[in-house]
């Protein structure tokens, strides 16, 4: 993987939407080909016409039959994964709603838990997060996420 955002021409926007309940966010570890095995937060493609934030709540609710609120994008990432793919993530924080997480989509995801940064991440974690991790938008998330109403 390349963290090198000048050779990425056209990246897919997609989202990774941080849900966060009583000052914890849900993590799901993947399945599939596209990062088997390996844990991020519940995200996806945007889709044509839809806000970030939008894409986030719909993705959650496919991902994992939660409802969140809230929703507000925090930053973006840039990344060329293994295959060649190159994606744009924005970073979304949202307060859960209702519902307890169920893996909706088998396929895609074979476990889920809820995460604190404190306690730190479960590894390996999905490509997106290497961009994450060393981009201003990760000490962005570390300020929301201990702040009300997320703390």
């Amino acid at each position: 993987m390349t963290r090198n955002p000048e050779i990425c021409d056209r990246p897919h926007p997609g989202v990774g939407c941080f849900v966060v309940k009583d000052g914890r966010f849900l993590m799901g570890r993947r399945r599939g080909a596209h990062g088997a095995g390996t844990w991020s937060v519940p995200g996806g493609w945007i889709e044509r016409g839809e806000s970030p934030e939008s894409a986030a709540m719909r993705e959650v609710w496919e991902e994992t039959g939660m409802r969140a609120t809230d929703a507000h994008a925090v930053g973006a990432t840039t990344t060329l994964h293994a295959e060649g793919l190159c994606s744009l993530t924005v970073w979304v924080v949202s307060r859960w709603e209702s519902g307890e997480p169920i893996c909706m989509e088998p396929d895609k995801f074979v476990e889920q838990r809820w995460c604190a940064l404190e306690e730190g991440l479960p590894a390996p974690l999905f490509d997106v997060w290497a961009d994450l991790l060393v981009s201003p938008t990760y000490a962005r998330l570390h300020e929301v996420l201990a702040a009300s109403p997320y703390a």
